[in-house]
């Protein structure tokens, strides 16, 4: 089935082409019908409207907050084409054919500070999802459009004086729903996480929300659909949470672009993510960070990408086979060439590439190479984006804030009669923030900015700290003099007394244990330099 568009209603908050769309509507024969801001706007370009009060017989009252909501409107819209026809006859009631809508800012508006809750409330739009929601249910003659970056769709339409399809309209009708749906729970969520006025002069004060509302929306969109999940015989979907604005895009995997290579699977999204968000905490140096299931394998600081990957490849060549190897700086073709040479890699993701570097993958079809923006523009809009975690559970979801407080260097505390060196300050430091990111217990062995070993996973830190120790071993390092870090603090100076054994000669570890003083003395009578940072990651 087909329509024709004979009269059009223009109401719209984000006004991004909508002249150039009025202009094309009116060229066609189309009546414009407007609304407050649009209505001057369209008038101002010097393109005919009529006021939405010459088909309701009203003005806009109460400021504004009237103005649509009317019999002569939402008749024109809800109007069933041959059904309902003699009934808008009688009533002197003419069809709307197309409603471009879109809302008031309520989401914007709730991330500015110092805004009152009177003028947040003013913010709630009540027209604007009334007519979508009217132009979505009729959605079989009537068109709904929310979004600007439709417009051209419809305007290929009109310029070749087609009709629109059913599809189209069915399309835009769930667009437009899932629009409502999102803007409402946007509403909802933002209210039920503020605390109730109990007086009306509290709606002049600015309201702060708490970080865990009564209800959650969650509001992700479909970006793809994926082969399989972690395994073949499950479904899997990626889904995205889109920012405000594309300014404040945060440089991460779920905003990534794929230069080359087959869709990311499950598990390529998930070890990406690893790997780039742990090299993204090396703000200082270029870093390079390798993920395989998603624990750090080898991670390492250097003077070029070419000389970080080098340094972290070296810590475990067998694990980097098939890893995730991510940047925190522009890659070059030398980089990539040697990668190539190297090892095999599912994935390679870095904030850029060069031509070049994008060029020498091209020769392996089947590597996904990521860029993903910027990370020191990104860094400040990258945390507020990331600021909670979800995890499921069976019936439900776990919510909780990330694990973005990294306790300063300078608010660390040493519990022993022997201090750090620079040195090995550099080197806990540099541990400390791998230990972030590999899986509880964490164990992470490090020397000159580069691991040495890593353990992840197990149910004992001792045997976390063997295995990194073996990992070392295996890549023929000495740990004699390097540093270690871990993730909690030790229930026993087991892993202190093993350390010693080995040549660790200096630990960081949050502390807090009612073992303390046993661990701190363990580690004195072994000489070790004992730093407690006084917070835990563990990493689940």
């Amino acid at each position: 089935m087909k329509t024709s568009i004979k009269r059009a209603l223009l109401s719209v908050s984000d006004k991004t082409d909508i002249v150039k769309l009025a202009k094309t509507l009116s060229d066609v024969g189309v009546e414009i019908v407007s609304t407050g801001g649009t209505y001057k706007t369209i008038l101002a370009a010097g393109i005919p409207a009529k006021e939405v009060s010459t088909l309701t017989g009203f003005p806009e009252i109460m400021e504004g907050r009237v103005k649509t909501l009317h019999p002569n409107v939402h008749g024109g819209i809800l109007a069933r084409r041959q059904q309902d026809e003699a009934l808008l006859d009688e009533l002197g009631i003419g069809t709307i054919d197309l409603v471009v809508v879109n809302l008031y800012p309520f989401s914007e508006k709730i991330q500015q500070d110092h805004l009152p809750l009177k003028e947040l409330i003013e913010n709630i739009d009540i027209g604007g999802p009334t007519m979508v929601r009217s132009a979505a249910k009729n959605h079989q003659w009537v068109n709904i459009i929310i979004d600007p970056n439709d417009y051209s769709e419809l305007e290929e339409c009109l310029k070749n004086k087609a009709a629109t399809t059913l599809e189209q309209r069915f399309r835009w009708a769930v667009k437009a729903f899932n629009h409502t749906a999102q803007y409402d729970g946007i509403v909802s969520q933002y209210l039920s996480s503020i605390t109730a006025p109990k007086e009306s002069e509290d709606y002049q004060i600015c309201p702060k929300a708490c970080e865990f509302p009564e209800t959650l929306h969650l509001g992700y969109k479909r970006k793809t659909r994926l082969r399989y999940g972690e395994n073949p015989h499950q479904q899997a979907a990626f889904y995205l949470k889109t920012p405000a604005n594309n300014e404040n895009t945060p440089s991460c995997i779920a905003h990534a672009t794929q230069h080359q290579g087959k869709p990311l699977s499950f598990n390529n999204i998930a070890d990406a993510d690893a790997a780039y968000e742990c090299v993204k905490t090396f703000t200082d140096n270029t870093a390079c960070v390798i993920v395989k299931h998603a624990n750090p394998c080898g991670v390492a600081i250097g003077n070029t990408p070419l000389d970080s990957y080098l340094q972290a490849y070296s810590t475990d060549p067998t694990s980097a086979f098939g890893g995730i190897i991510a940047f925190n700086s522009q890659i070059d073709a030398a980089c990539i060439e040697k990668i190539l040479e190297n090892q095999f890699v599912e994935v390679i993701v870095a904030p850029e590439a060069t031509e070049e570097a994008i060029a020498a993958c091209k020769t392996k079809p089947n590597i996904r190479l990521l860029t993903a923006g910027s990370i020191r523009n990104n860094m400040t809009s990258a945390l507020l984006e990331q600021n909670t975690e979800l995890k499921s559970v069976n019936s439900g979801i776990l919510l909780q804030s990330s694990d973005s407080l990294i306790t300063p260097v300078d608010q660390w505390h040493c519990v022993t009669t022997t201090l750090p060196s620079e040195a090995q300050m550099q080197d806990l430091n540099f541990a400390w923030k791998v230990a972030r990111f590999v899986k509880s217990n964490a164990i992470v062995i490090a020397h000159g900015g580069k691991t040495l070993g890593i353990g992840a996973g197990q149910m004992s830190r001792i045997d976390s700290a063997k295995i990194a120790s073996f990992k070392a071993e295996t890549a023929q390092f000495s740990i004699e003099g390097a540093v270690l870090a871990s993730d909690a603090f030790f229930p026993f100076s087991d892993t202190i007394e093993w350390a010693a054994q080995v040549g660790i000669s200096a630990i960081v570890q949050p502390g807090e244990s009612i073992r303390d003083d046993e661990v701190i003395k363990a580690a004195n009578a072994k000489g070790i330099t004992l730093m407690f940072t006084g917070t835990r990651h563990f990493r689940h």
